[in-house]
């Protein structure tokens, strides 16, 4: 088993998503759980689809990182 890091982006009215690693293999659904579960399956079907090709499985390299930052400074320097 393989886990591979998938960016999900959060619209007005849906979810979409896409694996760094895998160029082209995106999904949307309606929410993010949905957009998931398409992630899966379109991961899958990429990936057999190298196989069945005879084709190199690229490996995992990608992570994905929450960056806190403060915008205490910005607030204050816009005029109110």
């Amino acid at each position: 088993m393989v886990s591979y890091t998938v960016i999900i982006e959060k619209g007005k009215r849906n979810c979409s998503a896409y694996c760094p690693d895998l160029p082209g293999v995106v999904a949307a659904g309606r929410d993010e759980e949905e957009t998931v579960a398409l992630m899966k399956e379109a991961i899958v079907f990429h990936l057999e689809g190298l196989a069945e090709g005879k084709e190199k499985i690229p490996q995992p390299v990608s992570k994905a990182k929450t960056v806190r930052v403060s915008l205490k400074h910005l607030c204050e320097s816009i005029p109110a």
